[in-house]
Formats: C-alpha cells, sequence, structure tokens
C-alpha cells in the first residue's frame, strides 16, 4: 500500500516529492515508489455562502439578518475544483492506505486540512507532518517522527471556531451596513477595533492644542546641564521665566550637589518572531507587513534559510541546543563570518534569554537554518530581511552591553541643573551591530535621548565648584501623537490581542484595499470612509477588548481548556445584537469620494477609487456599472514654463491640454493631432503600391500623414 502526502502548495509538494524519492510526475501529484505527493493551493474548500443554504439571501436584503445557520457547511471553491477533484480521486485509490498531512503547522494549515479530508470523505487513517523548516534534513526529520492525526483535534477546533465566528461576525455586519447606508461598508471582529485604535489616535491629534515653552541649558566649560523644576520638568511655560533665570544666573558660580555613578547590563534583544520581524522591516527599510510576510516566505520555502515564519514565540526550545552551532557555522560567511566564527571556538552560552520550552507553543522563533548560505542567490529585499534575522540571531550569543550611568547634578542659586550620561564598558552584543544596523524604535530613542546616552562627561565629584559661563534659551512646542506607522500599528495589535501573526499583514491590506486607511509615507492615515465607518459600527465592536477575549477563548480551545459551542453560541447572540444596532441607527452615511463627473449612463456623480493600477471612477447605482480610468492623460506637448509633459482633458470644445502647477492652458489644433500608430502602417502600405523601392519610410510617413490631414 502506498502513502498520500497532502502538501499546502505545489513547491512545498515538489521539495516532499524529491525528498523522500517520488519521481514520477503528472498534472496533480508527483508518485514514488512508496509515497504519492499530492497539494492544495491554499484553501480548496471553504463555508458555503448564505445562498447555499436558501436561494433568498442571493439579495442582500435588512430583513433577512443576521444569518446563522446552526451548522456550517462547506463547498468546494470554484476557483480550484479541478485540484479538489484530483485530490479526491487520489484519496478513493484502492492502493493509497494512509494519508500524511503535510499542510503547514499552524492554526489555518490544519484547518484547510481538515476540511479537505471532511469533503472528500476520508475514512482511513492518517498522521501529521509538523516541521518548522523545510530543509531536506527537517523533512527527513519529520517523517522519521509522524504525529497522529487525532492529537491536532483541539488545533482544528480552534481553527472551526475562529472561521465560522469571522463569517457569522464579519457576514452580517457586512451585509448590515452596505444595505443599510447603500454603500459598500466593510467591518469584522478584528479589522473594526483595528480601525478604532486608527481613529482613536486621530482623534487625540485633532483634538491637542500645541503649547509654546522654553528650555535653559546651562554651558559650564566642559559640559552642559539642563535647568529642571522639583518635578523633574525641564519645559517652562511662562514665556518670561527662561529669560529671568538666564539673565540671573549668567556667570554666576556653582555646585556640584550630586554624581551617581550605576553599572548597567543590557542584555541581548530576544529571537524574532514574526510580528517583531515585521516591526524592525517596517522601521529599517519602510517594508509594509505583508511584504515582509511574502519576503520571508520566500526564504523559507524557496532559499529554505530561515525557519518556520508565522510563530508568535520568541524563544527556542531545548532540542534545538545541538543544532545551534551548525546553524551559526551556515551563516559564517561574508559579512558575519567575523562575528560568528569567534562563537564556534567555544560552547555557547545558552540562557533563558535563548532557550525556554515553557515560553515555546507550536513553533519556537525564526533563525537561520543549517542551509548553506549563498548571498548572491538572493534578491536585495530577501538579503535585507535575512540579515535582520541573521544579526538577531548571532547576537543571542554575545554577552550583555555593560556601560556605566552617570547622573549629575548642579546647584546654581537654588536653581538645580542636570545631566546623564554614560560610559561603555563592554560593548557586547551591540558589536553585531553598527549604528546604521541597530536602529532604535521610538520608545527606545527617547529613552537614549532623557538618560543622556550618548553624552560623555568628564569626571566630577560632590562639592566641585563650576562656572556657569552662559546660559541657552530654546523655544519648543508640545507635539500632538504620532500617527501609527505600520510597526507601531502592529505592535498594538499583538498587545491587544488582535489577529495572529500570520493574519495581521493581510488584514492591514484589507483596510487599505477597502480605502478605510491609507498610506501617506510610512504612516496609516483613515480615510473619510474610514472616519465615518468606525462611527457607523456598534461600540463594542470598535474597541479590542472584546475581540481579545474571543482570541484568548480560542486559544483556550486550542488547549483543551475550552468547548467550541458554547463559544460559537456567544458569537451567534453578539451577530444578532450588532445587527439590531445597525436596523436602529438613525446616522447617515455620505460618501467622502464623490467627483463632480457624472456618469454617461445614468448621471449620477461619480465615485472616486484606488485599484492597483491607480485611481479610477466608478457609478455607485446598483445596476450601472459604469466605469472608468481616473488617471492623468499625459500629452507629448510641454509646458512652455516648466517643461514637464502637459495633461490631456476633454471640454465641449474638444481636446486641450493642461499644465496645472503653472495654470497654462493650450488647444489643440485638430490638424496637429498625430495619427495613431494603426493608421500610420494602414497609410504606409497604402503609399508604398504608389512609391518607387527608393522612397525612405520618412518620405512614406510624410506623404501619409499630408494626406490625411488633407481629408
Amino acid at each position: 500500500m502506498k502513502v498520500l502526502v497532502l502538501a499546502e502548495k505545489p513547491s512545498v509538494a515538489r521539495e516532499i516529492a524529491r525528498v523522500m524519492g517520488s519521481r514520477e510526475k503528472h498534472k496533480s501529484y508527483i508518485e514514488g515508489p512508496k509515497y504519492v505527493v499530492t497539494w492544495a493551493l491554499g484553501h480548496l474548500v471553504g463555508l458555503a455562502e448564505p445562498e447555499d443554504y436558501d436561494s433568498k439571501y442571493a439579495n442582500w436584503n435588512l430583513e433577512d439578518l443576521p444569518i446563522l445557520p446552526k451548522n456550517a457547511k462547506l463547498k468546494v471553491l470554484r476557483e480550484s475544483n479541478h485540484q479538489f477533484k484530483a485530490v479526491q480521486q487520489l484519496m478513493k485509490r484502492q492502493d493509497i492506505g494512509e494519508l500524511i498531512v503535510a499542510t503547514d503547522a499552524a492554526r489555518e494549515g490544519e484547518l484547510l486540512a481538515r476540511w479537505i479530508i471532511q469533503m472528500a470523505n476520508w475514512r482511513k487513517p492518517f498522521r501529521r507532518l509538523w516541521i518548522s523548516s523545510q530543509t531536506d534534513k527537517a523533512i527527513k526529520a519529520g517523517f522519521a517522527k509522524l504525529l497522529p492525526g487525532q492529537q491536532f483535534d483541539r488545533l482544528y477546533e480552534s481553527a472551526r471556531c475562529r472561521a465560522e465566528a469571522d463569517w457569522m461576525i464579519g457576514l452580517n455586519v457586512t451585509r448590515a451596513l452596505t444595505v443599510r447606508y447603500n454603500a459598500q461598508l466593510s467591518a469584522g471582529r478584528v479589522q473594526t477595533p483595528t480601525l478604532g485604535m486608527i481613529m482613536e489616535r486621530e482623534k487625540e491629534i485633532t483634538q491637542f492644542r500645541s503649547q509654546e515653552y522654553d528650555t535653559l541649558t546651562a554651558d559650564f566649560g566642559y559640559f552642559q546641564a539642563t535647568w529642571r523644576a522639583e518635578n523633574g520638568d525641564s519645559r517652562m511655560f511662562d514665556r518670561t521665566h527662561a529669560e529671568t533665570l538666564r539673565r540671573r544666573l549668567e556667570g554666576a558660580k556653582g555646585t556640584v550637589v550630586s554624581v551617581k555613578k550605576s553599572e548597567k547590563n543590557e542584555p541581548h534583544p530576544l529571537a524574532y518572531d514574526l510580528t517583531e520581524l515585521q516591526r524592525d522591516a517596517n522601521q529599517r527599510y519602510g517594508f509594509s507587513a505583508k511584504q515582509t510576510s511574502n519576503v520571508l516566505q520566500r526564504l523559507y520555502e524557496q532559499h529554505k534559510l530561515v525557519t518556520y515564519p508565522r510563530t508568535d514565540s520568541r524563544y527556542l526550545t531545548s532540542d534545538m541546543v545541538d543544532s545551534l552551532k551548525e546553524r551559526l557555522s551556515s551563516v559564517a560567511v561574508g559579512p558575519y563570518a567575523s562575528l560568528a566564527r569567534p562563537l564556534l571556538r567555544n560552547n555557547l552560552p545558552i540562557t533563558k534569554r535563548v532557550v525556554d520550552d515553557s515560553k515555546v507553543t507550536d513553533h519556537h522563533a525564526i533563525i537561520p537554518t543549517e542551509q548553506t548560505l549563498l548571498l548572491n542567490q538572493l534578491s536585495p529585499e530577501e538579503r535585507k530581511l535575512y540579515d535582520l534575522i541573521a544579526r538577531r540571531f548571532i547576537s543571542l550569543f554575545y554577552p550583555s552591553a555593560r556601560y556605566d550611568a552617570v547622573a549629575v547634578s548642579v546647584m546654581v542659586e537654588q536653581e538645580t541643573f542636570q545631566v546623564k550620561g554614560t560610559t561603555i564598558k563592554n560593548s557586547g552584543w551591540r558589536a553585531v551591530y553598527d549604528e546604521s544596523h541597530y536602529e532604535l524604535d521610538e520608545e527606545e530613542a527617547d529613552e537614549r535621548e532623557n538618560n543622556g546616552r550618548d553624552v560623555i562627561l568628564p569626571e566630577l565629584k560632590k562639592g566641585d565648584s563650576v562656572q556657569l559661563q552662559r546660559c541657552i534659551v530654546r523655544a519648543g512646542r508640545t507635539m500632538p501623537p504620532k500617527r501609527y506607522t505600520e510597526a507601531a500599528l502592529l505592535a498594538q495589535m499583538e498587545k491587544h490581542g488582535l489577529g495572529t501573526p500570520a493574519t495581521r499583514a493581510d488584514l492591514i491590506e484589507k483596510l487599505v484595499s477597502s480605502d478605510t486607511i491609507e498610506r501617506q509615507g510610512n504612516v496609516m492615515h483613515p480615510t473619510g470612509k474610514g472616519k465615518q465607518l468606525i462611527e457607523l459600527a456598534a461600540p463594542q465592536l470598535r474597541t479590542p477588548e472584546l475581540t481579545a477575549r474571543w482570541e484568548a477563548e480560542l486559544e483556550r480551545i486550542a488547549r483543551g481548556q475550552g468547548q467550541p459551542e458554547p463559544f460559537l453560541n456567544s458569537i451567534r447572540a453578539m451577530a444578532k445584537e450588532l445587527v439590531a444596532t445597525v436596523k436602529n441607527s438613525s446616522a447617515e452615511y455620505k460618501p467622502h469620494n464623490v467627483t463632480n463627473s457624472h456618469c454617461p449612463d445614468c448621471g449620477t456623480k461619480l465615485l472616486e477609487k484606488k485599484g492597483k493600477k491607480g485611481k479610477f471612477l466608478v457609478c455607485p447605482s446598483a445596476d450601472c456599472g459604469y466605469r472608468r480610468s481616473g488617471e492623468k492623460r499625459l500629452s507629448n506637448r510641454r509646458c512652455p514654463q516648466c517643461h514637464k509633459k502637459m495633461e490631456m482633458k476633454e471640454g465641449k470644445a474638444g481636446l486641450y491640454v493642461r499644465c496645472l502647477p503653472c495654470g497654462i492652458t493650450e488647444t489643440l489644433d485638430k490638424d496637429k493631432q498625430r495619427v495613431n500608430k494603426r493608421e500610420q502602417q494602414k497609410l504606409v502600405k497604402q503609399f508604398e503600391k504608389k512609391e518607387s523601392f527608393g522612397s525612405s519610410l520618412g518620405d512614406l510617413l510624410k506623404a501619409a500623414m499630408e494626406q490625411k490631414q488633407g481629408e
């Protein structure tokens, strides 16, 4: 009897087949003496649509909501129906006696495999391949210790509950909002509170009132110190106070009243989980969370250089300790050689900050594999991301950074001036990074500035007399809170339990694609649609507390501490409440993207939307469907002032060109309009018959165009 192996993607299936000796390639599977390896294409099976329960649900009506089936149905997805049929036929083969589930070792991978098993009516035994990297060594080791499929039943139940909860909440609330306000409005148990956090920050910014203040710095010749009030604040909001102090204190003598020295140890940062890696890639390289996920997947799947990406753990397990030197050895090339090779000469220091079984759930942290590193085979994006992972991994085995922290207080005429500084004793793990490789996040940068981490102080002792040579008054303004960067938003989502490492990037992209938020540089701004949508959604759906409780309950189900049905019943009750809130609302929605252009078919004002290829205009009438590109049409005419190409417009009198920055408009002479290429070729062929073979192409074109203009 043969064994059927079900992988999540064709690329993974090909690698498993190669490693396990299956060579005979077919359209939808690869067969060998023992293993027949096939694949899904992501999800082949999904939850049924409302119209699959009752045909009346094909039309969106408010009175039909909420739609809450007691038992969820499954359906084969139309776009991948051909592959499901192929997998189903393999499962029915008489010579297939066992199934190995080799989908991604995570909640979503378990779900897609179980739904395929259920729809294909598989009744024979199955086992689970659970690996954290795609190297040949990892695949062989995984097949040597396959796990019983039933061991992952609770993980499947958790995944099923998550999918059904998202269906019930997302579908019902989205339909209710869309029908109630006649606009495409999407809501969900994770995306809405994420939008809510962005909007809450936006309110803080708009309600903020800036204040002017002054600070006073005393220059003592060989060091400077800042004036501090009794509460430690250096800001003076009375504009005359700083100037009064400056006149009174300049030239006065002061006394060092305290010098506090303490040795500080700064341990290395923890290894990466997916969210932390997405944050660092966003801060350093401006990568979106989705971009990081895609690049990381290639490093894992195609190059086999890193371990399983979609992890929420930042620790390693004790059974990995023996492989750490081999991993370091594979990294010790190129820019990492001088950093990693000294570590290989001795035993690696293994601490609880590196290995801790109690803090690892499904997968350990993201680290390099034993695969040979060939940097020249990586794209620039892949190299940048691998660099972050490699340096973080190497730093795990370096000692803490040690420095002396010094805090000095100086009293001048009963006024206190303070300064903090450091003396580096051992750079420790920071030697793995230079300043360009280790950039601080906002919180760490503020902490460094407040604690004077970059200030080098002279030797001072209590009682020293100092001369205040001059006072420097600096004006400042209080600043509003900063809008979320993608890195900061990911951190907040993780803090509040919104989504999982695997889903957060897609969720942010969904908010962008639905035009509820937009990226401006590296900063997330709510759109006019997003600002209205958050007000239309039910209050309990706007905050992260509710969905965080749901995620905690899903985790309890995965661990066998909770039951699916009570959880799903609570979701049904919540869906009813949320739909009722929309039905009873008296709020109004006004599209934020209405243009002055009218639909040529029905006369309705068109809406401007953003697509992958840029902006476009669409008619909001449900029974119209008119759509046209909203992109600029640039002519070959250049502005006589700035020499940039002018934008082509069409008015009642015909075509004209305009340079918007300069305000220059020119009409287009019909006789000077260019003949399009198809007409050009047609005319050339026509004149080729009349002219001799000696005529040049330029002459032919000239004659053709003269005739065209004459017509």
